[in-house]
């Protein structure tokens, strides 16, 4: 492995743990040599991308990298664009919307609206890579695909477990052909306690027409809420949603890439 793998690799790592973990811990879960570990935590130290707090034990990202991610996507346009639409869906469903990008083989949340006035409400992190096979902004962008396409993505990226998931998660390539079909056939994707106990989503494609799909437009919201009636309700605002933003998107640089890196 080289030092920038390493190095990525440590990033990630501090990233799910933002009070920060020490040195021997570091260096036992990414299982790298004290040593090793200790020459990239003071190098990216002094790149600014880590600290080390006063109890001189523990080290924990600095604010560098997500200022960096922040600037990138306000630059991209993808905000501008995407915000008024994403407002407008959580708005009208009471709901959690976000935005998913398609970037490579991959579908990253880069932005949501929180439309939950009272009670439960769902608001994950923003920036988190989606499991494709558990998911319903997975299953929209699979849905685009042949079938073939879409189990050999899955393949690459694995099933996710319902141990760690939601215990409706799909295990198995049949399963998940047979949510796929389905998907496709109502228009958008509906899951309930596939991806997280006890709550539910669905998702639309953001496809410009005749190209491959370039994000996903989603809903969350507890089950109790979030019923199959109400998400069948919903699905045609939604659907209309990501078709405007589709219709939008040649407005942003990120779009475009991603529709160039989907076509090449």
């Amino acid at each position: 492995m080289s030092t920038l793998e390493r190095s990525f690799g440590l990033i990630e790592y501090l990233a799910v743990r933002p009070e920060g973990a020490n040195l021997a811990g570091i260096a036992k879960d990414l299982a790298l040599p004290l040593s090793a570990t200790h020459r990239l935590l003071a190098e990216l130290a002094r790149c600014g991308y880590v600290r080390q707090l006063r109890d001189h034990g523990t080290y924990t990202l600095t604010t560098k990298l997500a200022a960096l991610g922040l600037s990138f996507l306000s630059k991209s346009g993808i905000v501008d664009i995407a915000q008024p639409l994403i407002d407008r869906v959580a708005d009208i469903a009471g709901e959690l919307a976000r935005l998913a990008i398609v970037d490579g083989d991959r579908l990253t949340f880069v932005a949501k609206a929180q439309g939950a006035r009272f009670g439960l409400r769902y608001d994950p992190d923003t920036g988190i890579d989606v499991c494709l096979s558990c998911s319903a902004a997975g299953h929209a962008w699979l849905m685009t695909m042949s079938d073939e396409e879409a189990i050999a993505l899955v393949s690459r990226h694995g099933f996710g477990d319902p141990k760690d998931f939601g215990r409706n998660a799909p295990t198995t390539i049949k399963a998940l052909t047979k949510i796929l079909q389905a998907t496709r056939k109502r228009g958008f994707s509906m899951i309930s306690e596939m991806y997280a106990p006890g709550m539910a989503s669905m998702g639309a494609p953001v496809q410009p027409p005749g190209e491959a799909a370039i994000g996903v437009l989603t809903l969350a919201g507890p089950v109790i809420r979030m019923t199959e009636a109400r998400m069948l309700a919903i699905g045609p605002e939604l659907v209309a949603a990501a078709r405007e933003l589709a219709l939008a998107s040649t407005a942003s640089p990120m779009f475009a890439r991603s529709a160039l890196r989907q076509t090449a």
